[in-house]
């Protein structure tokens, strides 16, 4: 429930920040550039450049998001928490006579790891005699209150409203339900906050992040734990690219060529990485040339389109011009495709980047005693979710870095994308 909250909220702070966005911009004076002056906009992807207010905003919103659903400190604003107090409820029991009687339930709901009394029960009337338990914040307690009354005895109904068991009656800060055997489970309010262990808060997958950071993680270092991972990346993506790239060229100018491969490209394009680990450690074994191997075919299939689409994708006319003006088959693919194909490829390439990030994880899952994905494994074996979305966090954050190198560069080497 909370998850699918937080769904409708962020989209509804992606609609309204919009129009505020807007509305604040009418008022101030407009920007005159080339984009600007252009009479047509709409379609016309040229004129697309991304909005850094709104790239702000966005960070800013999944941050007060994740922090209102954790009760994270750092944000003014939280959803409703679990309830932690004392809290009652009343229960009706009745004899094999008919007799009834009612008892009272006291119960202490307290924080996770916190050792706390149990309440007093008190005494009651009849033959049902009170009770008291305390459970820990997000779970339940079982408490059998017709064993406490009798053997004979079973509950009837809970706060006035009839229970047989299967049933789930509402009580203050909480619900009852009544097993099979006729106990009562009490669960309190879990409210729309999510549990640490779900999902921990902003500040704990911090702090954990500088524990890290300084003592390392299983006797590795955070230094040697990403840069293994680099290394297997770069590696794999170097190699997927040198072979892939010749491949998709040749497709692209040979018939026969793309007629030998396409069938295997086609094939092999739609598996996932995932599905090729038992093959990859049978035949390389479970070393690093497995590893690189994996990462290796989850960039290979990508750089193959890219480099066919880039060729497919130059202007005939181009081509056309080349060959009027005497060049040569080798001069036509070295001063009119390749650079015509260049912004397909450097688009596969970080598209394959990611990819391989992706996979990266799964490549570190083959006996791998160091890398970012082995420290995401080994954190969720012990249920260590702040160092699970700790090494989440940081390896989007080091993809989305080399991403934006990727960008920079192909503005340097391609500055003709766009421009026919």
């Amino acid at each position: 429930m909370s998850g699918i909250g937080g769904i409708f909220i962020y989209l509804g702070l992606l609609v309204g920040t919009y129009f505020v966005v807007q509305a604040v911009r009418s008022f101030m004076s407009k920007t005159t550039d080339f984009t600007s002056l252009k009479t047509v906009t709409f379609g016309d992807e040229s004129a697309v450049t991304s909005d850094r207010a709104a790239s702000v905003i966005s960070v800013i919103v999944v941050f007060m998001v994740w922090g209102a659903f954790t009760g994270s400190k750092l944000v003014p604003i939280h959803m409703p928490g679990p309830f932690k107090g004392a809290t009652s409820f009343s229960y009706v029991a009745q004899n094999l006579a008919g007799e009834t009687a009612t008892g009272t339930v006291q119960v202490l709901v307290h924080e996770a790891g916190q050792d706390v009394e149990t309440p007093d029960a008190g005494t009651s009337a009849g033959f049902a005699q009170n009770d008291a338990a305390t459970v820990a914040a997000w779970r339940s307690v079982l408490i059998r209150a017709h064993r406490n009354d009798g053997d004979d005895v079973v509950v009837t109904s809970v706060e006035g409203q009839a229970i047989a068991p299967g049933d789930t009656v509402l009580v203050p800060n909480g619900e009852v339900t009544m097993t099979a055997k006729g106990s009562l489970n009490f669960s309190p309010r879990s409210g729309w906050q999510m549990e640490p262990i779900w999902l921990p808060s902003p500040e704990a997958v911090a702090k954990r992040f500088w524990v890290i950071a300084t003592e390392g993680y299983q006797n590795v270092s955070l230094f040697e734990h990403v840069g293994w991972s680099l290394y297997r990346v770069f590696v794999g993506f170097l190699l997927g690219s040198l072979v892939g790239i010749p491949l998709g060229y040749a497709m692209g100018l040979s018939g026969w060529a793309r007629g030998w491969f396409d069938p295997i490209v086609e094939f092999m394009r739609p598996v996932p990485p995932l599905a090729l680990i038992p093959l990859v450690i049978i035949w390389f074994g479970i070393g690093e040339v497995g590893k690189i191997v994996l990462l290796f075919l989850a960039a290979l299939w990508v750089m193959i389109i890219a480099a066919r689409a880039g060729v497919s994708g130059v202007n005939i006319t181009k081509v056309q011009a080349a060959y009027s003006l005497g060049a040569s088959k080798w001069q036509v693919l070295r001063y009119v495709i390749l650079p015509n194909s260049l912004p397909e490829i450097f688009t596969g390439a970080r598209v394959a980047m990611g990819v391989c990030w992706g996979t990266v994880v799964a490549a570190e899952l083959v006996a791998a005693e160091k890398g970012a994905g082995k420290m995401i494994v080994a954190a969720s074996k012990f249920q260590a979710t702040d160092i699970v979305i700790m090494g989440i966090v940081m390896i989007g954050l080091i993809g989305f870095g080399i991403d934006i190198l990727m960008r920079k560069s192909e503005a340097f080497l391609v500055p003709w994308k766009g421009k026919s």
